[in-house]
Order: C-alpha cells, then structure tokens, then sequence
C-alpha cells in the first residue's frame, strides 16, 4: 500500500470481484446487461470492494442495489463510484423485496478483521439473504470470506453466511480451508492482486499440490530390492475385526514398500500371498485398525510402542492410548476422527469439530506426535512445524466404513519407504483421497475400492 498509489489494491479486487460475479450471472452464461444484483455491504474495506465491483456491473448494464448496514459507516468513495454508474443504494429496512428479485447476492458484510458469529443487522441481513436465495435460487458470492468465519481458524462462532462461491484477495485465508468455515465458503476463486510475501514469513497452512506429491513418493532406482524398498509392519486386525486387517494390509502393499510383515490372527495370506507372517525387521508399524480393546489388544498396542521404529496409531489403538505424551525416540503418527481426537483430549467431539485447527495443533503437542484429523477437508499437524497443512483433495465417497484402515495402512508404507512422518500423513491423506475421488466415478465407494484404485491413483500423480 505504501508502494500503490492510495486506491489500487482495492481497484483491483474490485476487478476481480466483478469478472466472477459476472461469470455467475444467468446460470453461469455470464449474461450481466438486465441482470440483477444485490450488494450487502458492511463498514469496511471488504464493503468497499463490494461497491466498486457492483459499480463495474452497473456499467455494463445490470441493475445493482446496495443494501447498506450503516449509511454513516459505508465506505464513501465506494457509494459515490455505485451512484455515479446508475446503481442505487437503500437501508439495511429495505433489503427483503430486493434480495427477492436477486439473480446474484454478494456479501461484503465483514472482512478479514471481523471475529465472533454475525449479530445485530448483520445476522439479520445474512438470514433474509439465505431465505431469498432458497425461494430464487440466486447465488451468493462472499467477498473475501464468508461473513462470519474466522480467516484465521475457520471457526464460526454464531450465524455466517453460507456462500456459493468465495473471491478470496492476495492470498489465501486459513479459515477458507479449515472447518466448519470451508463448509460456507463453496468454491474458492482467488484473485491475485499484486501482494508480495517474503520467504521468511511461514504460512499459517498448506496445502500440497500434485507436483509436491510427486517429488515427495518413493520412486525405487535400478538397484533397489525389497529391504531396500521398506518392510512395513502391521498389528492390525482381530477375530471381531478381519476386515480392518485385508484393508489395512491391502494398502500396505500399495504404497510403494518392498515387503508388507503382518502380525495378526486374521489370515490374511489368503487375501493377499504376498504378506510375510511372523517376526522379523521392519522400517515402521501401523497398530490399532480393528484391533479391539481388550487386554490382548493392549499387549499388542504397547509391544509396537516399545519398539524403535515409526508407527502410526489408528482406530482402537488411539482408544487405548494414555492421556498424556507418548515416550518414544521414534516418530508417532496418530490418525483421529473427532471422536478419537475428543477422547485423546478429554473434551466433546463438538468441541473438536468446532475448533478443528487448534484441536489439531494442541494434540501434537500434547502427545508430541504427527496428528492426522481426518474431516472433509484433514488437518495435519506436527509439534516440530509451525505450518499445518489440509487435504482439500478428497472427496466424500471417503466416508464409507473401512476407509480409515486404507489410509493407516498407507501411510505406514509410505513412513516405511522412507518419507518423514510429517510428509508421509500429507502424502498419504492426498493419495487416499485421490483413490476416492477415481472410485467414485464408477458410482458407490467401497473400502476395497480404494485399495483396487491406488494403483492408478498413484500412476496419474507420476504422469
């Protein structure tokens, strides 16, 4: 802003603003003249934009209205620029009959700076927003971010806005991509308006692309034989629980080791010939997949712990973890959903849901661990990284029973071939939502599907 002549910044995602706008008007026909658009627009910069881009569609022919919630407050150059290019302006009092009418709802309600759920004229305003849309079917499109969700935690407080889209400005807000606040973002457009942030400054959150993952798989080299691949251990599975153990396994042998070592009761060679049973070397164990809770499960459990090689600690075995650090010299990795992360926390799995980000943060912490939480959107933490990262690359055909014990059994591989916790959940989540999303274009999603598809999962990261 110091370097920008005083306006700039806002000019430009103003035009940004108005180009997606425009892209979603008639059904996404991109139709603006006739068309009719309904700004809600708050006391800040974020309404300001709002204005300007309203003021861009005016002049191209579409009739605009700015419901204000505080006249006083509006951002003035942004009024005057709307009023100049034909728009009209009216009281927060006057908002239902246009918002009735709206082909586009755009909310400029609060920006980044806004904390807490909506209240007062604000709440009011996003409830008779959301009710005109559901009669119109008119999209809203949220300036920024959704009004409000915290940009930093993706916590929402109280009521928010439920947007179809996001035209999110200079970078992207944590809070866009951590839950509940993804749920109301829709789909994230990001408009580059010129910002610069300097390789010092570590991001809140990451998220890995396709060609992060590609540089992170183990790809072996003309040398490399099964030892040299990884031998993965699994002590998974039980006479209650077969199937935990074929899945968990199934994965296993298709994340890129040399040899998958099973320790079970479950007969897995039968499923999968290529299993090594028995006792032997391995680079790193997964525990707890359809392992039960009871005392034998336990001895299991802490005989994997004792060891001094990576784990990762999914299903009963984060059940039968002890509150408290877990003393290992060897990396852990602990794949929660909400209620395993409730219980390892001692607090509601509402709490957990709500406060996704640092419910994720306080129990790598906490167990000085690597933390997968596994959502819509999975939160990876490390207590040695500042920066957690999110799989936004998945898709809901994941949330089917099994699921989880393709994940653990494919981030063991991937920890046995080589890769360090941190990398091997991130890399892992992003695979396994890769299967899910190749499998569900054949219809339904079962667990064994995954399985069946990260072959090609796998081979389409590689190409």
């Amino acid at each position: 802003m110091a370097r920008l002549p005083e306006g700039v910044l806002m000019q430009r995602a103003a035009f940004g603003l108005a180009k997606v706008a425009a892209g979603m008007l008639r059904g996404g026909s991109g139709a603006v003249y006739g068309s009719r658009v309904v700004l809600l627009v708050g006391v800040g910069d974020n309404g300001g934009d709002a204005l300007y881009a309203g003021a861009l569609l005016a002049r191209r022919g579409a009739s605009v209205h700015a419901v204000l919630v505080d006249p006083a407050r509006a951002h003035a150059g942004g009024v005057s620029d709307l009023r100049d290019a034909g728009g009209r302006v009216l009281p927060a009092s006057e908002a239902e009959s246009v918002l009735l009418r709206a082909d586009l709802i755009v909310d400029g309600l609060l920006g980044i700076g806004g904390r807490g759920g909506l209240r007062g004229t604000f709440a009011e305003l996003a409830a008779v927003a959301h009710s005109a849309a559901q009669a119109s079917g008119a999209p809203i499109l949220a300036v920024d971010l959704p009004s409000g969700i915290d940009a930093d935690t993706g916590e929402v407080a109280g009521a928010a806005v439920q947007a179809d889209v996001t035209v999110t400005f200079g970078t992207h807000k944590p809070g866009l991509f951590v839950d509940p606040g993804a749920g109301h973002a829709g789909i994230v457009e990001f408009v580059d308006i010129g910002l610069e942030f300097p390789p010092s400054v570590a991001p809140m959150i990451e998220s890995l692309q396709e060609e992060d993952v590609r540089a992170l798989l183990p790809e072996p080299s003309r040398s490399s034989h099964k030892y040299s691949r990884g031998v993965v251990g699994l002590a998974v599975g039980s006479e209650r629980y077969p199937g935990a153990a074929l899945l968990a396994v199934g994965s296993a042998l298709r994340s890129g080791v040399g040899a998958v070592r099973y320790s079970g009761p479950v007969d897995v060679v039968r499923a999968h010939p290529e299993v090594i049973t028995g006792e032997g070397k391995v680079q790193a164990w997964v525990v707890g997949s359809g392992l039960g809770q009871d005392d034998e499960a336990r001895r299991r459990l802490h005989e994997v712990l004792a060891s001094d090689v990576p784990v990762v600690v999914d299903a009963d075995g984060l059940r039968l973890l002890p509150q408290k650090v877990l003393d290992r010299s060897a990396p852990t990795i602990l794949t929660p959903h909400a209620g395993e992360a409730a219980h390892l926390l001692g607090v509601s799995a509402a709490e957990i849901d709500g406060q996704r980000l640092a419910s994720v943060r306080r129990l790598a912490e906490s167990y000085d661990a690597t933390v997968l939480l596994k959502g819509s959107f999975t939160l990876i933490a490390d207590p040695r990284n500042s920066t957690a990262r999110v799989n936004t690359h998945a898709s809901p055909a994941l949330a089917t029973a099994g699921s989880g014990d393709v994940l653990a059994g494919l981030i063991g591989g991937l920890l046995a071939g080589g890769l360090s916790a941190y990398d091997a959940a991130a890399v892992g989540a992003y695979l396994h939502g890769a299967a899910g999303l190749l499998a569900a274009r054949s219809g339904p999603v079962a667990a064994s599907d995954l399985v069946a598809t990260l072959p090609l999962a796998w081979q389409n990261i590689q190409e």
